[in-house]
This record gives C-alpha cells, structure tokens and sequence, in this order.
C-alpha cells in the first residue's frame, strides 16, 4: 500500500507494505507502512526528523498513526534491549524482580541517565511480570531477528 505524501508528516525513507513482515501481526495488522520523514510538528525555520507507522482502517489513514521523534524511537530499542538483558537473570527472584531495588539500570544519556525500574506502582505487577516474561519468550525469535538485524547494520556503521 502506498504511503500517502499529501499529509502534514513528509515521507523521505519508506518501507511500504510492512504488514507483511509486522511481528506476529504480519499478514493481520492495519500498520501498512514505516517512513522517516519531515515531522508534522515542523515550524518554519526549523526541521525534525521522525519515525512514523502508518495504520490503515481499510478506508482511511487511521488517526492512529503513531509519529516519534528519532531519538524516541532508539530510546524505546534501548529501553526493550535491557529489560530483555533483565529477563534473562530475573529467575532469580520470585516475582523476577527484587522489590527493594526495581531499578534495574540507569543508561546514561545527554548528561544524565534514562531510568529502567520495574513498575512497582502497577498493583498487578507480580502478575505482570510474569506475563511479560511469557510473551517476551513467546517472541524472541521474532525480536531476536531483528536484534541481530540492528546489531550487524550498527557494527557496519562502526559502532
């Protein structure tokens, strides 16, 4: 499907047709399509670059389209990446976390760090926890790909 260039967000990188490739959703999803483009929230004088989905009701662009700026969207890698790295020793504790300390890291950034902690004010989150472990495992085939994916497009780059 072809991502529209009429609408405030301009279009510069696509990758149409990605509900063939969506995660589990693939082939069932209304995400049609990825762009890194000129942001909506663009003033005159002033660019930013974003990272949009575009959602497809089957009769029109959904408002459900989600627009991040890029730095947001590694943000959301690195917050995934190390609550995996988290899972992967959490069956040391019963309720895959330690109570006393949820922050499970401080990944500094810009000067400061961006805090990773367990949730503690979800008052489902022993359940939760569980739960999220299942699905992470559920889909580490899938996020493990495109981990690897990353990671070999990062070293190329040189980092």
């Amino acid at each position: 499907m072809k991502i529209p260039t009429t609408l405030k967000h301009k279009p510069v990188i696509i990758s149409e047709n990605y509900e063939r490739v969506d995660g589990r959703y693939a082939n069932a999803t209304d995400a049609k399509g990825l762009s890194l483009g000129l942001a909506q929230w663009n003033d005159r004088g002033k660019v930013d670059i974003s990272a949009k989905v575009w959602r497809y009701t089957g009769e029109k662009w959904s408002r459900q389209s989600e627009e991040l700026p890029l730095h947001r969207v590694l943000d959301l890698a690195i917050l995934v990446s190390r609550s995996m790295l988290h899972f992967r020793e959490a069956y040391r504790y019963p309720d895959l976390y330690d109570p006393d300390h949820p922050v499970i890291d401080r990944v500094g950034l810009q000067g400061d760090a961006m805090t990773v902690a367990v949730c503690t004010d979800n008052e489902h989150i022993r359940e939760d926890m569980k739960l999220f472990r299942q699905a992470l495992s559920q889909d580490d085939e899938l996020i493990g790909e495109r981990l690897r994916t990353l990671s070999r497009i990062l070293k190329e780059m040189g980092y």
